[in-house]
């Protein structure tokens, strides 16, 4: 089914936006790059409407210019990225532990390489199978696979160290 430009922003700029926020935990940042990206969809919305999953191949390009942009910034201090991911969901007061969780799971994520990240994000945030995370990520299904076998290893990790820090773990 064949549809103009603005039909797809229309319909999927809200999940492009997601998606770019997940993996960037910026929002600002994200809106930066599905912007980039949609300016450049646009001259070539013929060619790429013709293909059969569109909206798969935008998507891989929200990834590879998330990939790109970490490649041309300069590295910046982790805890920008922190109080980021802290402005963007704010703790809302200690009344259910899973909030806590889910808020120290966002900030081990942003620690992760960006590649990692992205895979983790495709993976558990996208529901991406193995070969779909390689395609958007241009790389090879065991790299995919490894990809999110070291993320998975670094996040349990960091999750051991919390554990055995804290006095008493949330269960």
């Amino acid at each position: 089914m064949r549809q103009s430009f603005d039909e797809f922003v229309a319909e999927r700029l809200d999940r492009l936006l997601r998606y770019a926020t997940a993996m960037t935990c910026d929002r600002h940042l994200a809106q930066d790059i599905v912007q980039e990206v949609l300016l450049r969809v646009q001259d070539k919305w013929a060619r790429i409407d013709a293909m059969d999953a569109s909206y798969l191949y935008v998507k891989k390009m929200v990834t590879n210019e998330y990939l790109s942009w970490r490649r041309r910034k300069a590295a910046k201090d982790i805890s920008a990225s922190r109080a980021t991911l802290e402005a963007m969901a704010p703790p809302t007061g200690d009344f259910a532990g899973e909030f806590v969780e889910r808020d120290a799971m966002r900030a081990r994520i942003a620690g992760l390489p960006r590649q990692q990240r992205a895979a983790v994000v495709l993976r558990y945030y996208e529901d991406c199978t193995t070969a779909q995370i390689a395609e958007v990520m241009g790389c090879t299904e065991g790299t995919a696979r490894s990809h999110l076998s070291r993320a998975l290893s670094t996040l349990r990790a960091h999750q051991a160290t919390a554990d055995a820090r804290s006095p008493e773990v949330l269960r």
